[in-house]
């Protein structure tokens, strides 16, 4: 096989995997409406219309906040189409989880001593300001490891190697460089004391979180028989996101640095969208082909989670038991992906 004849069979591989990343958008049903996310010493649970977080104090006491949710569906019917409900679902998720660690680091980080309060009555809050701010910082931060830097050291390559100048071969390079950063990345944090804590946490709250969708129970005992990796995780969805751009940006015009950049960042909210009905589909598909496009995600979880002990998994149970209470006094139902 010469040059000319493996860019062919590349490009239309790369047309056949747009057409397959596409299929999930057409798809319908409820919005994923289960999850959570570990925190300081704690993990946040949501249902349809509430959430919770329920964070294990110095003292070895349980603190637990929660508060209602109206999902953006609901405010805005607009928001329940393809794309549009995964950016109003994403860009909510993103907030609850800033107050959430918020909320975490004020009793993860208190004084063991400290009087004793009624920490189940304190709901989570977070100063609006502040709530940007940490968004701002996060994006940035996005940015420049994952868009920047990969498109520049990958303009480098072409630089110095033609093969690299072919559409196809240089949106895969771009696109390995930024997983090799996403990995390292990880990697890298896994190294630390503190987020090994919180990658036990995130391990119970995938437990018990397939625990009830499983069984209906909320206990430690079921959750610790449950498995840690969850198709649906946020780690596995920003894998997802990387490697769904790789096809996305190879449908961009541009020729310049300046051209390549801009267009990768108009295009963020339509490939996180997308990627956001690829993970729905795949949890609630059960064919061969899905299932084995999620799984690099859930190896991905062999890093960013651990087996949790037993007062870890009792902290995500109450986390889910808080987050449900408040769900069945608003009457909502829960519909389980």
């Amino acid at each position: 096989m010469n040059a000319k004849q493996f860019l062919k069979v590349c490009n239309r591989l790369v047309w056949r995997m747009l057409r397959l990343a596409a299929l999930p958008v057409f798809q319908g049903g409820e919005e994923i409406l289960v999850g959570g996310q570990a925190v300081l010493e704690g993990v946040m649970m949501r249902s349809p219309h509430s959430y919770a977080v329920a964070v294990r104090r110095p003292n070895g006491l349980i603190a637990i906040g929660q508060d209602y949710l109206d999902r953006p569906s609901e405010r805005h019917p607009w928001l329940r189409y393809p794309i549009l409900r995964g950016l109003a679902t994403l860009g909510q998720a993103m907030a609850i989880g800033v107050r959430a660690l918020k909320y975490s680091a004020e009793f993860a980080l208190e004084d063991p001593d400290a009087p004793e309060v009624r920490p189940e009555k304190k709901k989570p809050e977070m100063n609006r300001w502040m709530l940007a701010l940490n968004i701002l910082l996060s994006l940035g931060f996005f940015i420049a490891l994952y868009k920047l830097l990969p498109l520049y050291m990958a303009t480098r390559l072409q630089s110095h190697y033609r093969v690299v100048g072919n559409l196809v071969v240089f949106n895969f390079v771009d696109g390995i460089i930024r997983i090799a950063f996403f990995l390292g990345f990880l990697a890298l944090l896994a190294q630390s004391k503190e987020i090994k804590r919180v990658f036990e946490y995130h391990g119970a709250e995938h437990k018990v979180v397939w625990a009830y969708e499983k069984t209906g129970r909320m206990d430690v005992e079921t959750a610790r028989g449950a498995t840690r990796f969850h198709p649906r995780c946020g780690t596995s969805f920003l894998l997802v996101v990387m490697v769904i751009a790789m096809f996305f940006y190879m449908l961009l015009p541009f020729q310049s640095f300046a051209g390549k950049l801009i267009g990768r960042l108009l295009l963020l909210p339509v490939i996180a969208g997308v990627s956001y009905e690829f993970i729905r589909f795949a949890a609630k598909s059960q064919g061969r082909l899905w299932r084995w496009a999620s799984q690099p995600g859930l190896w991905l979880q062999r890093i960013t989670t651990r087996e949790p002990d037993d007062s870890q998994l009792e902290t995500a149970v109450k986390s889910l038991e808080a987050a449900m209470a408040l769900e069945k006094a608003r009457g909502g139902e829960l519909v389980i992906a």
